[in-house]
């Protein structure tokens, strides 16, 4: 039998896209259920420190955790605010493995802001629901738990959901923001240090452009290197995409601060940003799925 030049073309196409297909890894993250995560912390309602909401939303994870994480750590204590306010926070550490040497942590924020501070606000006396701004690291975080109780990781995982993120003025009260970060850098669990911290910030936006952070780039350039690179072998190049565009102040530079090589994965180009409009209608499945199995895919390669 004698093939054509155009048949032997086609067939080592044919060849070469079922290599790159057997090659991905089998996708174990669930972003419906990830979803499913955010809709539940909305419906608590703004998860503002010192409210029911916030409580209700505090005991919810703890339960949650204690059911899928090997280990769990609660760090409990009160903060005075600049006003004289003392809001009962709590991190929340989901440890698994918890004995190897090998480590990585995983962060985002639970709670939501007081007031939409926003430009863009319409109205600046609301709460912010935080559907993404809050609640989207939380779900992917979840939904990272809900993959490693299914099938444990070689290495060591860490999942922390720190406080009090998002309570005070980023620009006048310093001591009020990042406190949950602040404290966990202060408090670090007992053991080998991780090898890098991710933060998941605002990532389920449906229009999902991932760019480099900038304090990202300066304290951890070669973290931000491997996960960017890590989402280019997963095909989300063109979400990931591999150029610095904002420079901000989040959990990570707290990290950073206590030694940590941690990074900052947001989407800040996200018009509801501090405003009462980021709600569940803003938010993606896809967009969580993009971003869970970079989470997924970090762990799995230690």
């Amino acid at each position: 039998m004698r093939l054509s030049v155009f048949s032997v073309l086609s067939a080592i196409s044919v060849l070469t896209f079922a290599a790159c297909r057997k090659a991905r890894p089998p996708q174990e993250f669930d972003g419906p259920g990830a979803f499913g995560y955010i809709q539940t912390q909305v419906g608590f309602g703004p998860r503002i420190p010192g409210s029911e909401a916030h409580r209700r939303m505090g005991d919810w994870l703890d339960s949650l955790l204690r059911q899928r994480a090997d280990t769990v750590i609660v760090q409990s204590w009160p903060h005075v605010t600049a006003r004289g306010d003392t809001l009962p926070l709590r991190n929340f550490i989901a440890r698994f493995n918890p004995s190897a040497e090998k480590r990585l942590l995983l962060l985002a924020h639970w709670d939501s802001r007081p007031t939409a501070d926003s430009p863009r606000s319409r109205d600046s006396t609301q709460p912010v629901q935080g559907a993404n701004d809050g609640a989207s690291g939380v779900a992917v975080l979840l939904a990272v738990a809900d993959v490693l109780k299914r099938s444990p990781p070689a290495a060591g995982a860490d999942l922390l959901f720190v406080d009090g993120e998002d309570y005070g003025d980023f620009t006048k009260d310093s001591a009020d923001v990042l406190i949950g970060s602040r404290y966990y850098g202060a408090h670090q669990v007992p053991g080998p240090r991780p090898l890098y911290a991710v933060l998941f910030d605002l990532v389920a936006d449906k229009d999902l452009q991932i760019y480099q952070e900038g304090n990202s780039l300066v304290g951890a350039p070669e973290v931000v290197e491997l996960v960017w690179d890590t989402a280019k072998d997963l095909g989300y190049g063109g979400y990931f995409i591999a150029s610095p565009r904002h420079t901000l102040i989040d959990d990570h530079i707290q990290l950073q601060k206590a030694g940590i090589r941690a990074i900052d994965v947001v989407d800040f180009d996200y018009p509801a940003w501090h405003t009462p409009d980021d709600t569940i209608d803003k938010v993606s499945a896809a967009s969580l799925q993009v971003v869970g199995d970079v989470a997924v895919a970090l762990v799995r390669r230690e």
